[in-house]
């Protein structure tokens, strides 16, 4: 006796369901895409139509064409402000991800008191920047600030002038920006910490490897995507730095901090003239962009 096996029958979706499945997976994107396309894709697209016009929000905008970025071209300060941009991301991404990173292995471990610790790290980045900065300036005070007290009781004579000075005023925006952001990427690196397994370093420790052996050949490997993140992450808000400096240094003394954004910030609502303020913001763009492109290549290539 022979058993037939029928066929399982086909779950047939009529047009309507259909319809009312779209409707529903819709309901669920609309929102999100039109906070999307109301606060960041027309905006975006207002600002690139703006940066081949003059207009100063009264008169009657005029097309220009691609005179406002021969005039950037021309302008020393849109090159001072990328130099300065550059000079700030070359500072803040790799300080912040080095000390985000060894503080996230360091409290990885059980230790007495880490909920605490960690808790201490974070806190920086949830406090009004307004008031780290102010902090940090009177850190960095030249006269009065304990740092250059401390610098004076081991023998400096002349401390750094930090903010007031040309030379020390970025680093000192760096250091400041460095304490700040890194509880953040600390978090992201301790979540990424607990997804590589306890026995790949168990085994590692039978096999008689070292410290370091282990965290070169097992936890940098482990964080790769979570490193990729981060530097993706700190890339970005690198070059779009604009209210630690502002509140600190306005772009000072002289233009030893002036950056992109500032440059965007005095021409287009200080200044009045959006489109060239426009212009700038579509060359930052576009560097963000660029350097965005080539780090997902390099990831991709580096992929085993």
């Amino acid at each position: 006796m022979t058993a037939t096996l029928s066929a399982p029958a086909e779950v047939r979706t009529t047009p309507r369901r259909g319809r009312s499945r779209t409707w529903i997976g819709w309901s669920f994107i609309l929102p999100n895409f039109i906070g999307f396309a109301a606060l960041t894709l027309i905006p975006v697209i207002a600002s690139l139509a703006l940066s081949f016009l003059d207009w100063d929000s009264y008169s009657t905008p005029r097309w220009v064409g691609l005179d406002n970025f021969e005039r950037m071209i021309h302008n020393d300060n849109f090159w001072t402000a990328l130099r300065n941009t550059a000079y700030y991301a070359v500072g803040h991404v790799p300080l912040t991800l080095g000390a985000a990173l060894g503080f996230a292995v360091l409290l990885n471990q059980k230790l007495k008191g880490v909920r605490f610790f960690r808790t201490a790290l974070f806190f920086p980045y949830i406090t009004s920047l307004v008031a780290v900065a102010v902090v940090w300036n009177m850190l960095l005070s030249p006269d009065l600030g304990p740092v250059n007290q401390f610098l004076r009781a081991i023998g400096v004579d002349q401390p750094p002038g930090w903010t007031t000075s040309t030379t020390w005023a970025m680093p000192a925006v760096i250091v400041a920006s460095v304490w700040r952001d890194l509880g953040y990427y600390m978090i992201l690196y301790l979540a990424g910490l607990q997804t590589i397994p306890a026995e790949l370093y168990e085994a590692a420790q039978v096999d008689g490897a070292s410290g370091w052996q282990r965290f070169r050949h097992i936890t940098v490997p482990g964080l790769r995507p979570t490193t990729f993140f981060v530097l993706i992450m700190l890339t970005i808000s690198s070059f779009k730095v604009f209210d630690l400096i502002q509140v600190m240094t306005e772009g000072g003394p002289g233009r030893a901090t002036l950056v992109l954004s500032q440059v965007i910030y005095r021409e287009g609502i200080v200044q009045g003239r959006f489109g060239y303020s426009s212009a700038v913001s579509m060359v930052l763009f576009l560097i963000v962009l660029t350097i965005t492109v080539v780090q997902f290549r390099l990831q991709r290539r580096s992929q085993p």
